[in-house]
């Protein structure tokens, strides 16, 4: 009841505030004001301030808003956890297969530094190169290795 009488008063200031201006030829502003001013007639003629009041002061609707609050921390909370994770359950296992796959890759090259095969083994050993010679072909391993 009283919400309604304040806003009422509100709307009747204003509109007498809107009635100077508009007397001191700002049709402009003194429009707006009125458009301003009318808005807390609208609301209690439509009965939302009514119903406000009765939320303010109801200790269900407080209870009831602070349960959307925790649905909403909780909706926050799993997107995040989603993100840092990488995603839903589906989306994990089917990354954790693909690494799997990539693991282990059958048509693999040989390795550049040699194959490790018995051939190898079996032939003589040359002559120790000088280390000029060791720097450029770890170089030459390295830049083989990344096909380049």
């Amino acid at each position: 009841m009283i919400a309604e009488t304040v806003c009422s008063a509100v709307a009747a200031a204003g509109l007498g505030i809107a009635a100077v201006t508009a007397y001191r030829k700002r049709f402009l502003a003194a429009t707006r004001i009125a458009a301003y001013s009318l808005v807390p007639l609208g609301l209690v003629m439509t009965g939302v301030v009514e119903w406000l009041a009765d939320t303010a002061f109801s200790p269900t609707a407080w209870a009831g808003f602070g349960v959307l609050g925790l649905s909403w921390a909780l909706f926050a909370t799993t997107r995040a956890v989603e993100r840092r994770r990488g995603g839903t359950r589906k989306e994990r296992k089917e990354a954790r297969a693909a690494a799997q796959r990539e693991a282990v890759a059958p048509a693999a090259s040989a390795p550049s530094l040699g194959s490790g095969s018995k051939r190898e083994s079996t032939k003589p050993a040359t002559a120790p190169r000088s280390e000029a010679a060791d720097d450029f072909s770890d170089i030459e391993a390295i830049l083989k290795k990344h096909g380049i």
